[in-house]
């Protein structure tokens, strides 16, 4: 909306300017700001935020009413944990229907919702949205913590995580990265680039630490895209186990992957001096990611130790499913494995667990994900949390300083 309205005022200045009269246009020149990506990622953060503590006490005491409590499992299957999370039995759940709401409606009045980067993040965070909604009501509704069936949450994950593919793969505006061959004849432009190279292809996996694309796969990307958003889905819902410890990670992705997308959507920036993926679309995403960020903040607000509301597996796999997205739209994947790191680590913990558990009936952690390793050996609650978000603040830092290694 913001950027309709830019376009509006400018039209109206052409056209004072046209016939040589200072009109309303002239008055209101500050509305020039409203081009900008910067400020309007700036004020959609804000925008999220604020939209996130304003609905946040409506949107809690709606929740209460319904009953939709989260199912906390019984000592039989948790053990000690049991006791120590026994206070957040009754805590309402679904709270990610908070951030989902708070980033479309930033996204519609901050960013060009026709944007195909910011299009694919959107509509695949709303379609995990609502299947992790589909499972939380499945465990409210049960009384349990099994909701959907694992075979079938997997399956609609994958049909999700296909569609979103394709479309990067096939749609045209995304799937061309690199200058174009008119950008690329003027050395004053692209400085970068040489007359005659081609643009880099969505299929070609890149690296910073590599200035050139590490292999091209083709059609083979797909798959790999459709496991990466899988697997940040379900990565994001395994870290999300501990009051604000998904919510404090997905800030720092947030903003990091949104610095990413600024700076590969402007040339100079990307092609000469970062030599990362150029793509002159993908610099509007950054107004999607620091809203997601902006209603990170304010859930936080009411997610933080002890939480008055949990995001569920509505906020955990719609963020997962973003962020897996946005990573792929600017083309740092494998960066996402720093940048991600905790969320990585959770998994991976997961996994190692219950590997080792069917091949040696041996454990290596006390409990899985390792979060709950840390509690069970003595830290307190705030303690895993915090540690783990200075964890994920370093390892955001460290995937940016990347670029600009030669």
């Amino acid at each position: 909306m913001l950027y309709w309205i830019y376009e509006w005022w400018h039209e109206a200045f052409k056209a004072e300017n046209q016939a040589n009269v200072e009109g309303w246009a002239h008055t209101f020149s500050f509305l020039n700001l409203l081009k900008y990506i910067t400020f309007r990622a700036a004020f959609g953060c804000l925008l999220a935020f604020v939209l996130s503590v304003i609905a946040g006490p409506r949107v809690i005491r709606r929740l209460i009413s319904l009953k939709v409590g989260q199912p906390i499992r019984t000592a039989d299957e948790v053990h000690k944990l049991a006791e120590l999370h026994g206070g957040k039995v009754g805590t309402p759940t679904m709270g990610g229907v908070l951030i989902l709401g708070s980033v479309l409606i930033t996204v519609l009045v901050c960013a060009r919702p026709l944007n195909p980067f910011v299009a694919v993040c959107a509509c695949t965070m709303g379609a995990m949205g609502l299947l992790g909604f589909c499972d939380d009501y499945a465990k409210v509704k049960a009384r349990n913590s099994d909701g959907i069936s694992a075979r079938a949450k997997l399956f609609w994950q994958f049909l999700i995580a296909l569609v979103a593919s394709c479309f990067i793969f096939f749609k045209p505006e995304i799937s061309g990265f690199g200058a174009t061959m008119a950008e690329m004849a003027d050395p004053k432009t692209a400085p970068g680039f040489r007359l005659g190279e081609l643009p880099l292809r969505i299929s070609e996996v890149t690296f910073p630490l590599i200035k050139a694309p590490i292999i091209d796969i083709h059609w083979l990307i797909i798959p790999f895209f459709v496991a990466i958003i899988i697997g940040c889905s379900n990565a994001v819902n395994l870290t999300d186990g501990l009051d604000g410890l998904a919510t404090g990670c997905t800030i720092t992705v947030s903003l990091a992957y949104g610095i990413l997308a600024y700076l590969a959507g402007h040339m100079f920036m990307a092609t000469d001096y970062l030599t990362i993926p150029y793509n002159r679309f993908v610099g509007e995403l950054a107004v999607f990611l620091m809203a997601l960020a902006g209603a990170g903040f304010g859930f936080l607000w009411y997610n933080c130790h002890p939480a008055k509301v949990f995001m569920g597996d509505t906020g955990s796999l719609a963020i997962g499913g973003a962020l897996g997205t946005a990573a792929i739209c600017v083309k740092q994947e494998l960066l996402l494995v720093i940048i991600g790191g905790v969320f990585v680590m959770e998994a991976l913990s997961v996994m190692l667990q219950v590997g080792s558990f069917k091949l040696r009936r041996k454990r290596i952690f006390a409990m899985a994900p390792i979060h709950h390793h840390f509690e069970l050996r003595g830290w307190h609650e705030s303690q895993v949390i915090i540690r783990f978000w200075i964890i994920s603040i370093m390892l955001a830092l460290f995937g940016l300083a990347l670029l600009k290694v030669v």
